[in-house]
């Protein structure tokens, strides 16, 4: 089932340093198995283009307040976190989608 208010909310920008002083919650904000594999297909993708083209993604995520929106290069992915440069992470499960 789809949270139709909180799925129409405009992602805020924000600077990759200011991710560090996020709160995230524990629960996942994508809800079918689909959507899951599809966003680890897409960080693969984004993480082997950040790495060989140094290319520079969106990706849209929630902490405890809202949507967030960033662009950066995506440089690692383990199986419960995005690495940025400079050591920044993003909790895959609080991730929406990467453009």
């Amino acid at each position: 089932m789809t949270d139709i208010t909180n799925n129409s909310e405009k992602p805020v920008s924000i600077e990759k340093e200011h991710i560090s002083g996020l709160k995230f919650p524990d629960n996942d904000v994508l809800h079918s198995k689909d959507e899951i594999k599809m966003r680890i297909a897409n960080l693969d993708r984004a993480m082997k283009l950040g790495n060989i083209e140094h290319n520079k993604m969106k990706i849209i995520f929630e902490d405890s307040i809202g949507k967030k929106q960033v662009e950066t290069t995506v440089w690692g992915v383990t199986d419960k976190r995005v690495i940025l440069k400079q050591g920044v992470v993003i909790p895959i499960h609080r991730i929406h989608e990467i453009k």
